[in-house]
């Protein structure tokens, strides 16, 4: 049987696909710096609505979010 190679996709791509979709719903995933006042409370990642300025979640896996949102397919694989 043949092994099924997996596409590697870069963190920045997927951050990008990531926010053309939630574009849609008026929404913005941000990355947040890891020495800033909110890191601990925000993560690496975190969505904004951009209507009522409100963080939506925190602590975002870019790799779950991807396969969820149906941007990342199941060949590809996030860069680690």
């Amino acid at each position: 049987m043949a092994k099924a190679q997996k596409v590697v996709v870069s963190e920045r791509a997927l951050f990008a696909r990531i926010n053309r979709k939630l574009k849609q719903d008026n929404e913005q995933l941000r990355k947040c710096k890891v020495d800033s006042r909110g890191y601990g409370e925000l993560g690496d990642y975190y969505a904004v609505d951009l209507n009522r300025n409100a963080v939506t979640a925190t602590h975002v896996d870019l790799s779950k979010w991807g396969k969820e949102m149906k941007v990342l397919a199941d060949f590809e694989v996030l860069e680690s």
